[in-house]
């Protein structure tokens, strides 16, 4: 539970955001949009150029596959619990990424 708390803390942290549900998984949207969502434990982020290298870097990360039938989202990074800390950057860098 303590990622879910990260996670809501983490979203509401960016301004504008509004909490609310993606694939039926919670996510947060700016402008009707998703820039992240909570899934299996980990925060995903929508995320272009370096800051997607940079996370897709992490250990433990992957691109988002939320049907588990290897269609990844290829825009979108699971990143695990372990970096929670990186969690804030990477939602801050996804939200304007989806605001343009």
């Amino acid at each position: 539970m303590k990622q879910e708390n990260q996670f809501i803390e983490t979203g509401k942290s960016i301004k504008n955001a509004e909490l609310s549900q993606m694939f039926g998984k919670p996510c947060f949207k700016i402008n009707g949009k998703a820039f992240c969502c909570f899934f299996q434990e980990c925060m995903v982020f929508k995320l272009a150029g370096e800051e997607h290298k940079e996370a897709l870097s992490l250990k433990g990360s992957i691109l988002f596959d939320p049907s588990g039938k290897g269609r990844a989202m290829k825009e979108w990074v699971q990143v695990p619990y372990i970096h929670y800390k990186k969690w804030e950057h990477f939602a801050k860098t996804a939200a304007k990424y989806v605001e343009g």
